[in-house]
């Protein structure tokens, strides 16, 4: 067994001002997919100077939309699919983001529905911005789950020491060791897809495949790795004796990804204005 780390969640306080850590991973992940997505443009663009810059200034307005979806979405989607009860009783928390609450699953509609408005009210095809960002996501995710980690929430399922030698006891999970499944998750949906997602990007797709195969991924990581996390007390398993409402989600937006991923290439073929 490893002890686990202490962490304070919180790197620097002044007044009523705090960095956490939480919030530092969500800000580098998203510098990480801004800095990256630039230097896609530069391949795309060459020595175009003009290509480049129209090409930045609308990366800057995209990322703004991109996060006020993120945070939106990632908190409302908590809220409706993990704790409505409690959030009905107490609508004065739902902002408090600083308390920790994020939904995946919702932040990323909340950050397609802000994507598709920005670029359908600047011209933009919203597919080709979506294929450039989805690439660099897994940096973000990964950072995330290091956060949960730090913050020592998310935890894993009972683990027996003697098998499983990494396992820990966290904080708030008893006197129990437990699997570190925030690492696996960060491991997963972190180095792993952008391994496998980074090297795509240049790749003649139809438009929105590169997409579609994040999000597939993304359930697939997410629906193994919820057999190590702890399933959330206030719901617990939803159906079958093992099923959580992380795996029921990630089980719809599998179906829902590979969908799209042959609508992509039938609206290729189709041609434009199909």
């Amino acid at each position: 067994m490893i002890p686990y780390p202490r962490f304070d969640p919180v790197i620097v306080q002044i007044g009523p001002l705090a960095l956490r850590w939480y919030g530092l991973m969500y800000l580098l992940g998203f510098l990480a997919s801004f800095f990256l997505v630039r230097l896609q443009i530069r391949e795309e663009c060459g020595s175009d100077p003009g290509c480049r810059q129209e090409q930045y200034a609308l990366l800057d307005g995209l990322l703004a939309a991109l996060i006020i979806g993120v945070i939106v979405g990632g908190r409302l989607g908590y809220v409706l699919f993990y704790n409505l009860g409690y959030f009905m009783e107490h609508p004065l928390e739902i902002p408090a983001t600083w308390h920790g609450g994020m939904s995946f699953h919702g932040g990323a509609a909340g950050a397609l529905v802000a994507g598709w408005l920005y670029c359908r009210m600047r011209g933009q095809e919203f597919l080709r911005w979506a294929d450039r960002v989805i690439v660099t996501v897994p940096i973000g995710l990964g950072l995330g789950r290091i956060g949960n980690f730090i913050n020592g929430e998310l935890y894993g399922r009972p683990a027996d020491p003697d098998t499983v030698p990494w396992a820990m006891i966290f904080p708030d999970g008893g006197l129990v060791p437990r699997h570190p499944s925030q690492l696996y998750e960060a491991f997963l949906e972190g180095l792993v897809m952008f391994f496998i997602l980074w090297p795509l990007r240049k790749r003649p797709w139809p438009p929105g495949r590169k997409a579609a195969l994040f999000f597939m991924l993304y359930g697939l990581f997410r629906f193994l790795v919820e057999f190590f996390r702890e399933p959330d007390p206030q719901i617990g398993f939803i159906a079958f004796g093992w099923l959580t409402m992380g795996q029921l989600l990630s089980a719809v937006l599998i179906a829902a990804a590979a969908a799209f991923w042959f609508w992509c290439g039938t609206r290729e073929k189709a041609g434009p204005g199909a």
